[in-house]
């Protein structure tokens, strides 16, 4: 994760979202902070993230992924229909010779095929007849794609503050200036009509320049933090009079400023307060609640910052498209450099709720960002809302790869 979010161990350790769940700081890229591979490493100029796949070997599994095909794919294929529909959608096509009615009937003819009761064989013969197979270059030219995850997260939270919420999430504020061709940020629009870089994350939050502006209050600033990389939240809202009943707030990304990303977690390595292989999000909090005021500062680090506004529970969570996205389904990519809401193949591994390794052959759907997922070796697989969610995305760190369908030209 509009939820323009964040991948929490790709995130944690380098950046952050990109719509909704995603849009957040997940669109800074940084070089990765470990040795080793260059996942972000950027698309030379002029070259195309994906290349045309001829040889019979280079094709994926398609009838394994076949195989168990319905749950939640028919869903996404919906949500993608969605933002085909709207006028707006026509800016992002054509898209290196892919024109928007072609993916548009794309999603409609593997709709009609994934829900025909067709045999996966069969299904696969059919995905080969009418769509040709595009696979991602990846960080090296070979196809290698590093998959990350992110989820939606819940957390408690007031409309005023009080001692025991004390730490605001800030509405856009007026002065944000955005291109208004891309909504890429391009810094605070001064009274002279000029746009000068924002001020800092520390520059924010020390020096009360936007009160007047909270939209809730959260009980911590790792809360703050967290909601910031992902770009969007479920709100258990703590009533005025003290009361058992629940009510429940829905925010998504409303813009972030201009300033540069920096991982939390790398911090904490740079620091020696996390070792090298010791980054998770059960460690992250674990060193808050040991030394709050020093990870506050470490935050600091991270200039980026990020706004936020209520949004209809009905398409929460949403992702950079603007529609719900859907658990296991839907994945973030580089959008200057993918097409935006067609179907995807994602052949990688991820891990079980008992943290165990397994293979991960899915459909998707392109329908996300974010701020670590800024180049072709990079993707983010969104895991769903909660802390299960919350689980699978904090392990979620596997290399794999990742395959586009194109409806073939008539």
């Amino acid at each position: 994760m509009t939820f323009p979010r964040g991948s929490l161990l790709g995130a944690l350790l380098c950046t952050v979202h990109g719509g909704f769940i995603g849009c957040a700081d997940r669109q800074l890229a940084e070089t990765p902070p470990l040795a080793g591979p260059n996942y972000a490493k950027p698309l030379p100029t002029g070259r195309s993230a994906l290349r045309l796949v001829t040889l019979e070997h280079r094709l994926p599994d398609i009838t394994a992924a076949a195989t168990g095909i319905q749950p939640g794919l028919v869903d996404a294929i919906d949500e993608s229909l969605v933002w085909f529909a709207a006028p707006s959608s026509k800016r992002h096509y054509p898209f290196e010779g892919i024109t928007h009615e072609q993916a548009r009937a794309g999603l409609l003819a593997m709709r009609k095929l994934v829900t025909s009761g067709a045999s996966p064989q069969r299904i696969r013969s059919e995905i080969l007849r009418k769509f040709d197979v595009f696979e991602s270059v990846g960080y090296d030219g070979a196809g290698t794609v590093l998959f990350t995850g992110y989820y939606a997260p819940i957390f408690d939270a007031s409309l005023s503050p009080s001692g025991a919420f004390m730490y605001p999430l800030y509405t856009r504020p007026s002065d944000l200036a955005t291109d208004p061709d891309t909504g890429a940020p391009m810094g605070r629009r001064l009274a002279d009509g000029t746009v000068a870089p924002y001020p800092t994350r520390r520059e924010i939050e020390t020096s009360g320049m936007l009160a007047g502006g909270e939209l809730v209050w959260l009980k911590d600033a790792l809360d703050v933090y967290l909601i910031h990389i992902n770009g969007s939240a479920k709100l258990r809202l703590k009533t005025p009079g003290g009361d058992d009943e629940t009510k429940v707030m829905f925010i998504g990304y409303a813009g972030k400023t201009d300033r540069p990303y920096t991982g939390l977690g790398q911090s904490l390595i740079d620091e020696g307060m996390l070792a090298d292989d010791g980054v998770s999000l059960a460690a992250v909090k674990r060193e808050y609640r040991r030394n709050p005021q020093r990870v506050i500062d470490l935050m600091y680090r991270n200039e980026s910052y990020v706004f936020f506004t209520e949004y209809d529970g009905a398409s929460w969570p949403a992702g950079s498209l603007g529609v719900r996205v859907t658990a296991k389904r839907s994945l973030a990519t580089d959008k200057k450099i993918y097409p935006r809401g067609g179907i995807v193949l994602v052949d990688t591994e991820a891990i079980s709720y008992a943290g165990s390794q397994r293979p991960f052959l899915q459909f998707m759907l392109d329908q996300d960002t974010g701020g670590a997922i800024q180049a072709p070796g990079r993707a983010d697989i969104f895991m769903g809302i909660g802390p299960g969610a919350e689980i699978l995305a904090g392990g979620q760190y596997a290399e794999g790869r990742l395959y586009y369908f194109v409806l073939k030209p008539e």
